[in-house]
């Protein structure tokens, strides 16, 4: 396995390797865009969600229209498309929402029979967000896992993905992050058994030939804690980023029914970073394209904002200020070591809550294009003072 991991890494060595001291943007990717077990006819993933969408207030741009249509993403040729145009744009990596429960893993043709069966998959490494949150509906599944059940989950990661060389790797490092820490702490009984669970995974990992773990927490739940650095210092992590701005309790309050303007929330995200994390120089910043998980509602569902997912709606996040967010993003991103300058951006398709990179009609690419402007090499700078 060793030899493999390897002969691997030195093939593609010069392709999923971050080492430039350029900032590096980093888009999520939802992967519910392809038809499930069990889905027929016209049900295919979350596509007639987008259509049946309706404005819910004055002014409320509803129904979005994708300008690439519906398209099945485990199809590597329709993911190939996707990679061109995230790699023309200056994406340097996708942070696929990845899913595994008690159960075993979920929405994962996405990656499996799209990504990587796509030959130009370097052009863009990928990275896994392990998406341990509990999903709704028919499924049962729970967020919070055993230790045995984080064992299998760790070797299907060691041996399916970090042994694709396209894995995206942080100072030679794999990146690996956690959307609900606490949930993971929860399932594995407490801090002490949940570092000891990562430190068997990086040691595991290690022997495989697969090298070290670049551990990042997400801040959802750390957000809420008076020391935000306490889980990411107990859990040995080395890294924390966000998935999107209202996770943020200063973005959060700023929300009001039925809609806010972007840049108050954009404003109070930066201000809550540098009175949080700047300091710790291990926080990447993120960028939130926007926030509108209205078409999730049912058609005959009311509008109240009184939670997810008829909440209230972020409005005039138009690309001009979505820019300047990427700027504001880019520039704390520089503060960073220069190995693990990252900015995360939410997101690449999550098209049901509002926050997409891909192209759309009344848009067109301006999103992206933004993205390759401030992250091209003519938009990086000199770190600032």
């Amino acid at each position: 396995m060793k030899r493999h991991f390897l002969l691997l890494t030195f093939l593609l060595i010069g392709t999923s390797a971050a080492t430039a001291e350029d900032p590096v943007a980093a888009a999520y990717y939802f992967p519910n865009w392809h038809r499930r077990p069990g889905q027929t006819g016209d049900r295919f993933g979350e596509w007639p969600n987008i259509p049946r969408a309706l404005p819910r207030f004055p002014g409320h741009q509803q129904p979005k229209r994708p300008l690439w249509g519906v398209g099945d993403e485990a199809d590597p040729a329709l993911m190939a498309k996707k990679i061109d145009t995230a790699a023309d744009h200056e994406i340097g990596a996708f942070l696929f929402c990845w899913y595994y429960h008690e159960q075993g893993p979920y929405l994962d043709r996405a990656l499996n029979e799209g990504y990587l069966k796509a030959a130009n998959r370097a052009r863009v490494p990928f990275a896994l967000m392990w998406a341990n949150h509990d999903v709704g509906g028919s499924t049962g599944r729970k967020g919070a896992v055993s230790r045995e059940v984080f064992e299998r989950m760790a070797r299907l990661i060691i041996d399916r993905y970090f042994a694709d060389p396209a894995y995206w790797r942080l100072d030679g490092a794999r990146y690996f992050s956690i959307y609900q820490p606490r949930t993971f702490i929860e399932g594995l009984g407490g801090i002490e058994s949940a570092r000891a669970a990562l430190a068997w995974f990086r040691q595991t990992a290690a022997e495989a030939g697969a090298g070290p773990i670049h551990l990042n927490l997400v801040d959802f739940q750390l957000n809420k804690e008076a020391d935000r650095l306490r889980l990411v210092r107990e859990l040995g992590a080395d890294s924390a980023t966000s998935y999107v701005w209202i996770h943020d309790p200063g973005a959060w309050r700023q929300l009001e029914f039925p809609s806010v303007d972007y840049d108050p929330v954009r404003q109070a995200y930066f201000a809550s970073w540098d009175r949080h994390w700047k300091a710790s120089r291990l926080h990447f910043p993120n960028v939130t394209m926007g926030w509108d998980p209205t078409p999730r509602l049912r058609p005959d569902q009311p509008h109240t904002g009184k939670g997810y997912p008829d909440s209230p709606v972020v409005t005039g996040n138009t690309p001009e200020r979505f820019r300047a967010a990427l700027e504001q993003a880019r520039d704390r991103a520089l503060l960073l070591p220069p190995e693990r300058r990252v900015v995360t951006i939410y997101a690449w398709n999550e098209w049901t809550e509002g926050g997409y990179l891909e192209p759309e009609q009344r848009t067109g690419m301006e999103y992206l294009e933004a993205v390759r402007d401030i992250f091209g090499s003519a938009g990086v700078r000199a770190p600032p003072s």
